[in-house]
């Protein structure tokens, strides 16, 4: 997904539309090494035996129980039955009774972004769907009317004059025209700035472009900049992003959403994280803050992946200089639980789904087309230059058009270099076809997808964009896992809510917002679905061999349900309670009942 500070992208279109230069990298002291420990611990544990309910492994590709798991210091040392389990360990463990509750690897979240959670969780949300927060549930609005009422309520019980005010969620499928003169009636003594549900659009009022302070000649001949309607979008919001992020992205603000976000993470039963695409922008800025959080000892880990396109021009227009900033960032900066991936790079094909800017074949029903992310001269060099130097390579690519020009280019560079278990990744993956995954299978490329676009834009992309065939077949996973394709889940946080089960729930159903069943040939078992929320994203991060399962040599990291969701309805599966983790060996209870969207 866009990265929410000026991701990447439209890199030649940067230097046109804006005129600040890329920032320099940052010259960080290397990151000191943090205690693996979670706080408080109420006592210390060598050693716990879980047992007494269903321990599914998520080994293979057919479900596999154990009755009893041992872990050591938060090391998986025993898998097999409760009989040898309490003849081995018995009066050397705490005992952990799962009391008919079902035990699985730890839930991992392979694609979310902590700078979009930094922005979007503090401040106002007036979305078309709920959003479920730490603190309560924002309802969607569905309707123009219903839309400005509530903004402007929010307006007057929120805003201040000395003080930008954010709300995220608008869409104009949902919402109706926006601009700087609807807004300036809603406000026109206070600053107002509403960014799009895609995190690729942002409209200013008056008080908003006065107190950013910025001026119509800096963005004169911006293709992508409606200054009379107080609209920036794509390569304008791009642009504007370097002159307003010392107000966009407030200290405070931001350490607040980066609190709440480890709050809906350990909610919903994940223990690890991944960004693919770090930084945004600003990487000293985001690497202190993320660290700062982390140095609570929250109970996950997280790992980075490098923004291949930011680094290139934050090391002045050279891919070369870029990759050998990722050669260094692991040694200066991992700590026990921040860590970036080594040899791996995230790249960026065509526009979001979201902003219906995905690059189609057929184009869209109003005639528009879609964009590119990166000049495709730039692109190519880059899939190139990493290929050719075993990277592991990331590419955010949604639309049919998007992913065939990765197939082809990447059909270039293996006839040139081939390459087994190569791994490239397809993110996203709005729209693609059969024969697409015919060739995605056949290059060995895999997929990291994220199925809550069906549930979100389905209904609406039917008669808005896309047409009742293709928006009925949005995120075609079944295409692909019938063919042998690794697939894994993701949120994009916040293009989908942060649970891993809803994630699943939506592949396994194939059921929207308006609750019509679409495509229903394309539905996955649970068993597949509950794979790419735990072993096939461990994979997706090539991390397969120490977590994603339960076996002995594994990290300790487990995620405990109420109910198996192999065993419930489908459509039951997104509700089923999650009554805490095991992180590292060390159990945590969840407190409070889980909302769900």
């Amino acid at each position: 997904m866009f990265r929410i500070i000026g991701t990447i992208a439209l890199v030649a279109a940067l230097s046109a539309c804006s005129q600040d230069e890329p920032k320099a990298l940052p010259n960080i002291p290397q990151a000191g090494v943090i205690k693996q420990d979670i706080a408080p611990k109420p006592y210390q544990l060598q050693q716990t035996l879980f047992f007494g309910g269903d321990i599914l492994t998520m080994v293979g590709d057919k479900p596999e129980y154990v009755e009893a798991v041992v872990e050591r210091e938060g090391r998986i040392v025993f898998t097999g039955s409760q009989a040898e389990a309490f003849k081995r360990f018995e009066g050397k463990a705490e005992l952990y009774d799962l009391k008919g509750n079902t035990l699985m690897p730890g839930f991992i979240e392979p694609h979310l972004h902590p700078s979009i959670a930094a922005l979007m969780l503090p401040n106002e949300v007036i979305a078309p769907h709920d959003w479920v927060l730490p603190d309560g549930v924002k309802k969607g609005v569905q309707t123009p009317e219903a839309y400005i009422k509530r903004l402007s309520q929010s307006i007057k019980d929120n805003a201040k004059s000395d003080k930008m005010f954010f709300v995220w969620g608008y869409h104009q499928l949902w919402h109706g025209e926006l601009n700087r003169e609807t807004l300036n009636k809603l406000s026109p003594d206070k600053p107002v700035a509403v960014i799009h549900r895609s995190f690729h659009e942002i409209f200013l009022n008056d008080k908003a472009i006065e107190m950013f302070g910025i001026k119509e000649s800096e963005f004169s001949g911006n293709p992508q900049v409606d200054w009379k309607g107080g609209h920036f979008y794509e390569g304008g919001w791009l642009a504007l992003v370097p002159k307003i992020s010392h107000i966009l992205v407030d200290p405070q603000s931001y350490k607040t959403g980066l609190a709440k976000m480890t709050q809906l993470i350990r909610k919903n039963g994940i223990t690890t994280i991944a960004e693919p695409g770090f930084p945004s922008s600003d990487f000293k800025m985001e690497y202190d803050l993320l660290k700062q959080e982390m140095d609570k000892k929250p109970p996950y880990d997280v790992y980075l992946i490098p923004n291949g396109t930011q680094l290139y021009a934050m090391a002045g227009n050279d891919n070369h200089k870029a990759m050998e900033v990722m050669e260094n960032l692991p040694e200066q900066y991992n700590t026990d639980n921040i860590k970036f991936l080594p040899k791996q790079v995230k790249l960026f094909a065509d526009g979001a789904i979201y902003s219906l800017l995905m690059q189609m074949k057929e184009g869209y029903a109003d005639g528009h087309q879609g964009e590119w992310m990166t000049p495709l001269t730039l692109f190519k060099e880059q899939l190139s230059l990493y290929w050719q130097n075993d990277y592991k390579i990331h590419v955010h690519s949604n639309g049919d058009l998007g992913i065939q020009q990765v197939l082809d280019y990447n059909s270039e560079d293996q006839q040139r270099n081939p390459k087994k278990d190569h791994r490239l990744t397809l993110h996203h993956m709005g729209y693609f076809t059969d024969k697409q995954a015919d060739e995605i299978a056949g290059l060995g490329i895999e997929a990291s997808v994220n199925p809550f676009y069906l549930w979100a834009l389905a209904d609406k992309y039917a008669t808005d964009g896309l047409g009742a065939e293709r928006a009925g077949s949005l995120v075609r996973v079944k295409s692909l896992t019938d063919r042998g394709v690794p697939v894994s889940f993701h949120s994009d946080f916040a293009m989908a809510p942060v649970e891993p089960l809803t994630l699943a729930w939506t592949a396994v159903n194939r059921v929207t917002a308006n609750n019509s069943l679409l495509s229903q040939e394309q539905r996955i078992d649970a068993y597949t679905a509950m794979k790419a929320i735990t072993s096939t994203a461990a994979r997706t991060l090539n991390l397969e061999k120490s977590i994603g399962t339960i076996e002995e040599g594994k990290t300790a990291n487990f995620t405990i349900l109420k109910e198996n969701p192999l065993k419930v309805e489908p459509m039951d599966i997104k509700d089923i309670a999650i009554l805490g983790t095991v992180f590292h060996g060390e159990t945590l209870v969840n407190k409070v009942s889980n909302l769900k969207q």
